[in-house]
């Protein structure tokens, strides 16, 4: 976080996900009007010096610095809020009335729950430790 609070950015999410029988260290940045290519390169530079420096992974890994992307998926308090209003897509880790893909406007969250509204005016209450993912929506 220090790094990347540094280059004045939001530090969003790390992952450290193996994929095709190869180790990724993730790092996804974001700052007010977007993150360009350079701020993941200057980022990169600085936190793979770091990384080097302290040996924190022993493994071999191949270490990317990216922007969340335009289906961010909502992780923190702040997320919530600032996407208060907007459209989500929510994944349930299981059905809920046969169903586990939800979209529509996120209505209202707290510690335990997330409302989504509907174009017809009803709410649905979910429970976070039944959403597997909710993300804004992507609308092209």
């Amino acid at each position: 976080m220090p790094v990347v609070a540094g280059f004045g950015f939001e530090l969003v999410d790390v992952e450290y996900v193996k994929e095709a029988g190869t180790w990724y260290l993730r790092a996804y940045i974001d700052k007010p009007g977007g993150i360009t290519v350079d701020d993941c390169e200057n980022v990169s530079r600085t936190f793979s010096d770091v990384l080097d420096e302290k040996d924190y992974i022993e493994d071999s890994y191949i270490f990317e610095v990216s922007s969340p992307g335009l289906g961010r998926p909502l992780k923190k308090e702040k997320d919530f809020q600032r996407s208060l209003g907007e459209d989500v897509e929510l994944r349930t880790f299981r059905a809920i009335e046969k169903q586990k893909e939800f979209a529509g406007t996120l209505h209202a969250f707290d510690k335990g729950t997330v409302t989504l509204s509907y174009g017809d005016g009803t709410l649905q209450t979910f429970e976070r430790s039944d959403i597997a993912l909710i993300r804004l929506a992507l609308d092209f």
